[in-house]
């Protein structure tokens, strides 16, 4: 009686293991990736927010706020995270 009890569990626990592998853990590598590539954002990057605005960054803030500049003259402050890709980095300036 209890081998048939803990055969019923055998499929909902490989459904859950499949789950995982197919979508859990690949989201958490792309928002690992998407923070690293956050962390890394330096003045002259040019990127992509989640509105579809591209522009240069003039300036990363604390708070987890970045500078954008769309247009000469024109800048906007966006949160860190609401960038979606970055198009083009600049070489780190040599010290």
């Amino acid at each position: 009686m209890e081998g048939s009890a803990i055969a019923q569990f055998v499929p909902l626990i490989l459904i859950f293991g499949i789950m995982y592998f197919l979508l859990i853990r690949p989201q958490q590598k792309k928002v690992k990736e998407h923070q690293k590539m956050v962390s890394a954002l330096r003045r002259g990057d040019q990127v992509v927010t989640q509105g579809g605005i591209i522009g240069k960054v003039a300036k990363v803030k604390e708070n987890n706020e970045v500078e954008i500049e769309i247009a000469e003259g024109v800048k906007v402050r966006v949160v860190q995270n609401t960038i979606s890709q970055v198009l083009s980095k600049t070489e780190p300036a040599e010290s």
